[in-house]
Order: C-alpha cells, then structure tokens, then sequence
C-alpha cells in the first residue's frame, strides 16, 4: 500500500510551507507523524508531492529521515502539466488542485493507495482503518471501491479564525452520498456556523461527518481524474480561470454518480490537529507532546 502525501500547496493563512515547519523539540514535522502511524498500519510506500523547486527541501528533511524505514518517491504537481490542446491562462500562478495533484503521481502508483494532505494530523486510528479496508475490499466486482475517513467536525476547528470542510452526506449503509464544500466555517458565541456570502451564517451541527481530504483508492481512480481534468478545463468559466481549482472530494463524488465507484465512509473518532493559522501552533505542538509523554509515540520517530 502506498501513502500519497500532498505537499505542494503553501499555506497562505499561516504564512509560508508549514508543512515544513518543525512542531517537536527533535524537529519532527506533522508529516513524520503521518508517515510513522501509516508505516505502523502496514503502508510500505511513500509519493510525496511537491513543487519541483522545493524537492531538495523536502529529500533532505523528511526524506533523509524516513528513507531507511519506506521506499520514497517524489512528484511534481505542475501548473503546467496540462492535457493536450491546453495551455496555461495567462496570470495563473498556482496548480489546479487537489485531483490535479493526485493526477500527477499516476505513473508512480501501481497499488492501493491513501491520500492526505502533508500538514494535517490525522491520528492512526485513520491509517489503520483505510489499511483494514484494503485488505477486507470486494475485489471481484468491475466497480471500483475507494474509502474516505470521516471527522467529526467539532474535532476538526480551530480558535484563531475561520477553516474549510466538506460536509459529508451518507446513506443509511455508511456509503458516501455526496460532499458539500463549506469554504468559511468557525465557532460563532458557542455555536458552529458557516457562510457563503460573509454576511449570512447558518447553524451547523458539531457532530456533522467532514472529509479532512483522507481517502482510500486504487489506481482505477486515474483514469477517470484524467478524463474528469480535461471535462474540468473544457467547462471553465473565463473567470475562473486564474484560480479554479478541480478537487478531489468532487472528482471522487463524480466517479460515484457514474456508477464507477462506491465510497465507504470509515468514522474515527480521532481528534484532528492543524495548523491553519500561525496561532494554531503552540495547541498543535502541546497536543503532541502530551501524546509523546503518554507513550504513543516515542521521543524521536525515527530514532
């Protein structure tokens, strides 16, 4: 099984690559921690992806570190790298996304594999899950089967201003109806609101399902991402030009509404930790250290 990371974006919000910013006193990164609990739940592969100008940043940091333990690739997600007959819009500056990122380590990929974003804390309760599912999964059916790690949205905020999740509808049976993106959502004098227009807020309960871009898949994914990318393009608007982005979670639910694929929704009760905004760090790095203390994780991952 593999561990594909996404490493390529740089957080705005926080100010510079977080995914690189050390959170233990042996300047482990979160990323270590989601490579140690993946590699616990019996991944044997890593791809991170980053951009090609930060490569040596990431091979000499993370890399260096984990290489002994797990076989290491890297790939590029470039704003460039776009299908035939496409170029890039002029004033575009940043990659196309999230399924845009994932589509670039198609030629790397040739088994299960999990997708997670390189700065959030997942908990190995996720791993272990999306690890179970793979070697439990129907393989005899034409359908492909991927899985996502649902959250707990009052587990997922922060104090220090607004986060992005995707609500998460499912059916009766646990499956993955669809994903609603909240891009503005924060804790509102005791309550959990979001607003798409700044002004509006509305209620949202602290119990809802979230995705936090966790998910299971095999290689039957690329194929469609490949097609649902130039579907993406072709359909643009002029005035998104610049910055649309084609999303995981949307290619994910597209490829079910298809008939392609179902998705298992796997629920953790786990507490997720992020770094959103610069002031997020000293409860990240407490919450981490309490676990070091405790004995979940040794002090110093890779010894």
């Amino acid at each position: 099984m593999t561990l594909l990371i996404m490493a390529a974006g740089m957080g705005s919000r926080y100010g510079g690559l977080k995914q690189l910013d050390p959170i233990t006193e042996k300047g482990e990164f979160i990323i270590d921690f989601s490579i140690y609990d993946a590699i616990k739940a019996g991944f044997d592969k890593v791809v991170i992806i980053v951009k090609e100008e930060n490569l040596e940043l990431f091979r000499d940091t993370v890399g260096r570190r984990i290489e002994k333990y797990v076989d290491v690739k890297y790939a590029f997600q470039k704003v460039d790298a776009l299908p035939e007959g496409y170029s890039v819009p002029e004033g575009r500056v940043k990659p196309w996304g999230t399924a845009h990122a994932v589509l670039s380590a198609a030629d790397i990929i040739d088994d299960d594999f999990a997708v997670i974003n390189a700065d959030d804390f997942y908990g190995r309760d996720a791993f272990c899950k999306i690890a179970d599912f793979f070697k439990n999964k129907d393989r005899s059916s034409d359908k492909e089967h991927f899985c996502m790690v649902g959250y707990t949205l009052s587990k997922t905020l922060t104090d220090n201003g607004h986060v992005s999740r995707g609500e998460c509808m499912c059916d009766n049976n646990g499956m993955l109806v669809n994903v609603t993106e909240r891009t503005k959502i924060a804790k509102r004098s005791g309550r959990i609101e979001y607003t798409e227009d700044d002004v509006n807020w509305t209620a949202i309960a602290p119990d809802t399902t979230v995705s936090m871009n966790c998910w299971g898949y095999t290689k039957g994914l690329f194929p469609y991402i490949k097609k649902g990318f130039e579907k993406f393009l072709a359909e643009l608007p002029e005035d998104k030009r610049t910055k649309g982005e084609y999303y995981i979670a949307q290619a994910t639910i597209d490829m079910k509404n298809a008939l392609s694929c179902d998705i298992t929704v796997l629920n953790t009760s786990a507490t997720w930790y992020g770094v959103t905004y610069s002031e997020d760090k000293p409860y990240v790095v407490a919450a981490i250290k309490k676990m070091i203390d405790e004995g979940e994780y040794p002090n110093g991952l890779w010894g």
